[in-house]
């Protein structure tokens, strides 16, 4: 079998093909009372809710300071630190879940993630198309935004 280059290993995995697969993001909000306590948002990778898997106890943030125009979802070259949710459960309290975003080209990856996904095995790290990405960031904005008796982003 003929070796390949660091460079086309990389370049395969970010294409979605080999071990390195593209995912794809789904973001809603729950709209709060009477449903729940506060307004939270649900961030569904591959169709798995990332918050409830990484932690049971805590609840995305409220979408309007989540998906932002320019909030901190919005990936840059340079690797940020996101705060995506919060201890809710059995109260509120000091607890926060975390993420590294940080953009790659025409990739967004998400990093220092730490939750079981459909085959058992734990994921660290998720990667999306970057018209993807935003598209669906923009989207899951704009319907909490104009939902009625929201205040205004």
């Amino acid at each position: 079998m003929p070796r390949r280059s660091p460079r086309e290993i990389r370049a395969t995995a970010l294409d979605g093909q080999g071990g390195g697969g593209v995912s794809t993001l789904l973001i809603s909000a729950c709209p709060g009372q009477p449903v729940c306590a506060a307004v939270h948002t649900y961030l569904f990778v591959d169709g798995l809710d990332m918050v409830a898997r990484s932690d049971g106890g805590m609840a995305g943030l409220d979408p309007r300071r989540l998906l932002r125009p320019g909030g901190p979802l919005y990936p840059t070259d340079v690797p940020c630190q996101v705060e995506m949710a919060a201890q809710e459960l059995p109260e509120p309290g000091p607890g926060r879940l975390t993420i590294r975003v940080r953009l790659r080209g025409e990739t967004v990856i998400w990093s220092d993630l730490m939750y079981p996904g459909l085959d058992g095995g734990a994921v660290e790290e998720v990667r999306f198309r970057l018209d993807q990405y935003l598209g669906e960031v923009g989207r899951a904005y704009a319907a909490c935004r104009d939902r009625p008796g929201s205040p205004a982003g």
